[in-house]
């Protein structure tokens, strides 16, 4: 099940995927890709270390649901996706 966050249509927030605890030892983060499905919410950027994934997300409509998913591929050529779901309010 995805992990929920709740969002305001009107911040620019961080949310942040960890795989520190799935991860290998000594195996890192080598790429990322972050998609939002639907459009209204933005992707200003993401960036990743070696264990986890940062996106920084803004806009979204009021009462609207979004699923924002991210693909990594490791330093030992293993590929995962998780997913969040993002609750938009107006506060």
């Amino acid at each position: 099940m995805p992990d929920r966050f709740e969002k305001d249509v009107e911040a620019v927030l961080d949310y942040k995927w960890d795989w520190s605890d799935w991860l290998e030892v000594g195996e890192t983060i080598v790429t990322d890709e972050v998609v939002e499905l639907s459009a209204g919410l933005t992707i200003d950027s993401h960036t990743h270390d070696d264990s986890t994934v940062t996106v920084w997300l803004s806009g979204g409509g009021e009462d609207l649901v979004f699923l924002v998913t991210c693909t990594i591929t490791t330093s030992m050529s293993r590929t995962d996706e998780r997913s969040m779901i993002i609750n938009c309010t107006f506060r």
